[in-house]
């Protein structure tokens, strides 16, 4: 399954974006799917994740209240609706998956990544 990432860019502090990850091939049984990102010279770390149902979401404490992570099977597709943006957002998103039910933490346990999408927030 391949991923593709599109929707970054610059945004100024306070902006929005919405980032999108399309799946190549249909996602149903991506159950657990979620947004990395990895700032220069930091660790990767999980801002969201969501599993299929649609019902059981992740957020990192510092994204919490101002992004929101959404699926649409039908479209294969995973969404990231990140609002009141700050400079410390600013990274590579990346997009991920695997089959199963499992804890969204363990980022070595994925089987596929997109490419990334930069995404840039100037004060």
């Amino acid at each position: 399954v391949q991923l593709v990432e599109s929707g970054g860019g610059l945004v100024q502090a306070g902006g929005s974006l919405r980032l999108s990850c399309v799946g190549l091939r249909n996602i149903l049984n991506l159950n657990t799917m979620a947004w990395y990102r990895q700032a220069p010279g930091k660790q990767r770390e999980l801002v969201a994740s969501i599993y299929t149902d649609d019902d059981i979401r992740n957020y990192a404490d510092s994204v919490k209240g101002r992004f929101t992570v959404s699926r649409d099977n039908a479209k294969r597709t995973m969404y990231l609706q990140m609002n009141s943006l700050n400079p410390d957002a600013t990274a590579v998103y990346y997009c991920c998956a695997r089959g199963g039910y499992y804890s969204p933490y363990d980022v070595a346990a994925y089987d596929y990544w997109g490419q990334g999408t930069q995404v840039t927030v100037s004060s």
